[in-house]
């Protein structure tokens, strides 16, 4: 259960942003802070992490461009990080065939095995430990995979520490470019007429 909220965002937008989500649906009972970003997605998730009170032994970090999550894909998360798992997220089955290419866009092998492959999702969960270690061995050592690192488990696996991936779920996509959002539109519409949002 989240009792929590740490919301990152850009600079100046903290009042706003509180007031907004203060008043969705669920929100009573959660406690609830907004920040400021840094200038890139490690240094933002840092100051996110910076705010949380002492108290806080389970962090989940999410994406808000994956505003469809189900609250179970969220649950299963903290429940298998709570069950033991130091770093945990969800993941889709690939259905479509991948290759590897270098840059000029010839194939390095043949066709990965996508039985093997998924797509990593948000939330992320982790033990606050791990994490937070994970931050601060990106910043003191300035790993260059670090700089790569395109989310918080993969800062996690540099320090050798194991990511469990649990199922995740379609509607959990990122809404980031226009058919992303005319998708979103489609979910949420036949959402409303199943009777799931009011």
């Amino acid at each position: 259960m989240c009792e929590q909220l740490v919301l990152v965002v850009p600079d100046g937008r903290q009042d706003e942003s509180t007031a907004l989500v203060s008043g969705l649906p669920g929100a009573g009972g959660v406690v609830l802070r907004a920040v400021a970003g840094g200038a890139d997605r490690r240094s933002s998730v840092a100051a996110g992490l910076a705010a949380l009170p002492p108290d806080v032994d389970v962090v989940l970090v999410h994406d808000a461009a994956r505003c469809l999550t189900p609250p179970e894909q969220v649950a299963a998360v903290e429940r298998a990080v709570r069950a033991g798992a130091p770093a945990v997220v969800p993941g889709v089955a690939v259905s479509d065939t991948v290759r590897a290419v270098d840059v000029e866009g010839v194939p390095r092998g043949g066709p990965l095995d996508r039985a093997a492959l998924r797509l990593v999702q948000t939330p992320q969960g982790f033990r606050r430990d791990v994490v937070e270690r994970a931050h601060a061995a990106a910043v003191e050592h300035g790993l260059p995979a670090a700089l790569a690192a395109t989310d918080d488990a993969s800062l996690v696996e540099l320090l050798g520490t194991p990511v469990l991936v649990v199922p995740g779920r379609e509607e959990a996509f990122k809404v980031t470019r226009p058919l992303d959002l005319a998708l979103a539109t489609a979910v949420l519409a036949q959402q409303r007429s199943a009777g799931a949002l009011s």
